[in-house]
């Protein structure tokens, strides 16, 4: 089955960090990014500008808000597609991302896929 990690970051843990820790911290992510990639779980990963602008339109009038839509401190950071058995095994594969101690991911089963016409 496949998988969606929605990587969330609170900016202001994140921005706490001392240099060299966030350093050792990208770089470990950047290892289990090429191991799972190697295993074939990994199919992309992307990381996400944390400025957002969300779009709305109740009614038919254009609604343009500056930030994220949600209410919350965190901030979505990247998107990971994934492959994994199960729901148990995807829960596992992000509870090991370093991104999950400072954050948190969310995880999605991606129940069917369009196809581009």
């Amino acid at each position: 089955m496949r998988y969606v990690f929605l990587v969330y970051r609170d900016e202001a843990s994140g921005d706490g960090l001392e240099p060299c820790r966030r350093d050792a911290m990208a770089g470990e992510a950047a290892a289990y990014r090429e191991q799972l990639r190697q295993d074939g779980q990994l199919q992309a990963a992307v990381a996400l500008d944390m400025a957002a602008l969300t779009v709305r339109a109740p009614n038919g009038a254009l609604e343009i808000v500056d930030g994220h839509g949600a209410g919350a401190s965190e901030r979505l950071a990247a998107v990971w597609l994934t492959e994994a058995r199960d729901l148990n095994e995807a829960i596992r594969l992000a509870a090991r991302m370093p991104e999950a101690r400072f954050g948190s991911i969310e995880v999605r089963s991606l129940e069917h896929e369009e196809s581009e016409r």
